[in-house]
């Protein structure tokens, strides 16, 4: 089963160059070592939220940007190699520091369980964190499963839906203190590709109008949507 490293960063806003340079260099070392794909991005419509928020999550300072990204492996096997190997690589050092907040950056493996559609490279993703409960896994794969089709029916080129699966503790800032995660709860990284931003801002109000969407919604979720957080962000890599 396909795997992902997913990632949310603090970047100063300043820096937005920088570090997407600095990740367009990264990326191509790291599809080296056996990543499939590799995305980079930059936080434009990121919404406060009252109890958690992507800002929250990694406690984003003035005059930072959160970027939301991650890494496609073809399993997990693959995604350990990759760890084993990407320490000793020497290009890496040589980049320099990144330009960016290693300790407010969280990161986690998560073992996909939704992927619909495919096609060109995207302009946009809506990223998504959200906690749910152990025993309502195949819940909400039936959920993600009935979801997907209006995304894609409405512009979307892209649905994935991962299960947190490795996800460690940090000092101060981690996946499952950003979903306010409980001890029976896992944590999933969603997010859904779009051609471009407005492409995505047109879609959004027929989605949520969708009678399939209403449907969905109208039914008890199997997770808490106030512990979701989410945001919109423009790609800046794709590799």
């Amino acid at each position: 089963m396909s795997y992902i490293d997913g990632f949310i960063t603090p970047v100063a806003t300043a820096a937005r160059e920088r570090f997407a340079e600095h990740a367009r260099v990264a990326a191509a070392i790291v599809r080296e070592h056996g990543a499939r794909r590799v995305v980079d991005t930059w936080g434009e419509d990121v919404p406060a939220g009252e109890r958690n928020d992507i800002a929250g999550a990694v406690r984003l300072g003035a005059g930072e940007t959160a970027s939301f990204g991650w890494i496609e492996f073809t399993d997990r096997a693959a995604r350990d190699a990759f760890g084993e190997a990407i320490v000793t690589d020497e290009r890496l050092a040589a980049l320099g520091l990144p330009p960016f907040d290693v300790s407010h950056m969280i990161l986690g493996g998560f073992e996909v369980i939704v992927d619909t559609g495919r096609g060109a490279a995207p302009g946009f993703v809506d990223g998504y964190v959200l906690p749910v409960p152990l025993t309502r896994r195949a819940d909400y794969v039936a959920l993600a499963e009935a979801a997907s089709p209006v995304f894609l029916d409405h512009g979307a080129i892209r649905h994935v839906e991962a299960w947190g699966d490795d996800l460690p503790a940090g000092e101060t800032v981690d996946f499952r203190r950003a979903a306010l995660a409980e001890k029976e709860e896992s944590v999933v990284f969603s997010w859904v590709e779009w051609p471009d931003r407005a492409t995505r801002d047109r879609a959004t109000p027929p989605v949520m109008a969708d009678e399939r969407m209403a449907k969905l919604l109208l039914t008890p979720l199997p997770f808490d949507g106030k512990r979701m957080i989410y945001g919109g962000f423009a790609v800046l890599n794709e590799h």
